[in-house]
């Protein structure tokens, strides 16, 4: 079966077009349950038209048994379905969660995420809508028509007032989603916008608090969560709006149609059992669109989803890393690399040129604003806006794969970002531990006694952040945690920013015992302390490679400004 186009050019499209299985059998279920949905219609006619009339009552056990065992199947059909739309949910998650979290993950890499969270709430979303009441209605549509043609068969009019209420309960959802999808939507954005301005603040507690901050900040949150009651409220009210008129044509339908069967009963035109039943049957007809009108808001929060979602994994794809290997020597290499910023009108790095041999020790240096972190990021390849490349043995380290390059990797960022878990976790990088790599490691930056005096050593959970270590402790787990498994290259940006003497020499320590087992180490340093462990140093000053070379280093280049 070919896809179709509307799929076939995303990658989500493609993507559930390969539960085309699972739909086709929710089809073919929906089919014998709308089928068998024509049985109370005639068993009301066989009733009034056949039983009360011969006044058998073996003929109404029997029509009681057949219609008994076409309700089972009926449900039976009801209840395969479901499950069938389930299990494809579940399925169409996990297959689904993997690529989201990377392609989320590489947004927020990039800069481009205001808030990350979003993308699995509209997996979440478009998930709940394939298993919802909506796709069922879906199905069922189709159906619509039949039951007008059987209203047709037993009178005209029957048939014509049911095409009149069809053609007006699907304008009534065309016009529902016109008045409610822009509503809906701003009140969406703006509760995205207040719970993202809270969460923000809430993870500086502390700061807002001792600076007596709170006051301030929570009259602008109030500003952003007034206007998202607001417009929650003007949603809200439109939707109960056509909620209520809904309920009204409803009503006054069953009413109608009835009065309608009475009219063309009396007339002689149809039997006392059509009238009952054709009121049913116009029930079946209609129950689809007007479940269609009941979750259109889910269908356009689902379609919203799905065009978020498909942008997403289109402008964010699985990455095809075509270089990988089991040696990385470290050596660097820049050409004409650019970095810049998005809203920045000069870019932070300016067309470097420079090598760095392996096994070598380079210390980063310049004044505040030089680009040195950048510079940092750019060699690990981290870094999104670039131009140029950054060669690690000859390749260019954005074609290698992350996955089998991390372990040959170290970092440790300026902000010190600890996770929530154990210390032995958060040192082993929270893979498959090997005690002994995480001792090493712990006894190199000088924490192994630090941790054996916790009550659970290094099973003591950290807390969110890393909450229950001061800042030198961090960054010494951090360094830790660079280091950890020995890896080819480290890229070290301010470690000594919290380090008391003992954690420096600590530092100095590792980095020299990285250097005798032949690994790459790049620092970015601003007291000059440090730079007696660096092979070479580099001044960085407005973007620019100022000078390069052994320790011979002007002071007034590389000191930070005030």
């Amino acid at each position: 079966m070919k896809i179709p186009e509307v799929l076939a050019r995303s990658q989500l499209g493609r993507s559930i077009w390969t539960f085309r299985r699972e739909f086709v059998w929710v089809g073919v279920f929906s089919f014998f349950a709308n089928l068998l949905m024509l049985s109370p219609t005639l068993f009301m006619l066989q009733v009034f038209d056949r039983v009360m009339i011969s006044q058998n009552e073996f003929t109404l056990i029997g029509l009681i048994l057949v219609i008994s065992l076409f309700f089972g199947v009926m449900a039976f059909a009801e209840w395969i379905r479901s499950r069938l739309l389930v299990r494809a949910g579940v399925r169409f998650d996990e297959f689904l969660n993997s690529q989201v979290f990377k392609a989320s993950f590489d947004a927020n890499l990039n800069q481009v995420a205001n808030n990350p969270i979003q993308s699995f709430s509209d997996l979440t979303n478009l998930r709940q809508f394939l298993t919802g009441n909506g796709i069922f209605a879906i199905f069922d549509t189709p159906w619509t028509p039949i039951y007008i043609i059987v209203l047709f068969m037993m009178n005209f009019w029957l048939g014509f007032v049911a095409i009149i209420f069809t053609g007006f309960f699907i304008a009534l959802a065309w016009y529902s989603h016109r008045i409610t999808a822009a509503g809906n939507e701003r009140a969406n954005q703006a509760q995205i916008k207040a719970n993202t301005y809270l969460n923000g603040k809430l993870r500086h507690a502390e700061t807002v608090e001792a600076l007596g901050m709170l006051a301030n900040l929570r009259r602008h949150w109030l500003v952003l969560h007034g206007t998202q009651n607001v417009e929650a409220f003007e949603a809200q009210h439109l939707q109960h709006q056509v909620q209520a008129f809904v309920k009204f044509v409803q009503y006054s339908q069953q009413s109608l149609v009835l009065a309608l069967g009475a009219l063309l009963a009396i007339r002689g035109e149809i039997s006392a059992g059509a009238m009952v039943a054709s009121n049913a049957l116009v029930g079946n007809a209609l129950r689809p669109i007007s479940v269609l009108v009941s979750t259109w808001k889910q269908f356009a929060d689902a379609q919203a989803s799905y065009g978020r979602l498909e942008k997403l994994l289109e402008d964010h794809p699985e990455r095809e890393a075509s270089h990988a290997t089991d040696v990385v020597r470290g050596q660097i290499t820049l050409e004409n690399l650019v970095a810049t910023a998005p809203g920045r009108k000069d870019p932070i790095l300016r067309g470097l040129n420079v090598s760095f041999n392996a096994g070598e020790v380079v210390a980063i240096v310049g004044p505040s604003g030089a680009g040195k972190s950048t510079l940092a990021r750019c060699i690990i390849g981290i870094w999104p806006n670039v131009t140029g490349r950054v060669l690690l043995d000859g390749q260019d380290i954005s074609t290698w794969s992350r996955d089998e390059l991390g372990p040959h990797l170290g970092y440790l960022p300026q902000d010190i970002e600890l996770f929530e878990g154990t210390i032995a976790e958060n040192i082993g990088r929270f893979s498959d531990l090997k005690p002994e790599w995480v001792i090493e490691a712990a006894q190199r930056t000088g924490i192994h006694d630090m941790v054996l005096r916790f009550p659970k050593g290094y099973d003591t959970q950290m807390g969110e952040a890393g909450g229950l270590l001061s800042g030198g402790q961090r960054q010494r787990v951090g360094l830790a945690r660079a280091i950890y498994g020995n890896p080819a290259m480290v890229v070290l940006d301010e470690p000594n920013a919290n380090l008391d003497e003992a954690g420096e020499v600590a530092l100095i320590k590792a980095v020299k015992e990285l250097r005798d087992q032949g690994r790459t180490v790049f620092m970015v340093v601003h007291q000059q302390n440090i730079l007696s462990v660096a092979d070479r140093v580099l001044v960085l000053n407005e973007g620019v490679i100022k000078q390069f070379g052994r320790l011979a280093v002007n002071p007034a280049i590389a000191a930070p400004q005030a």
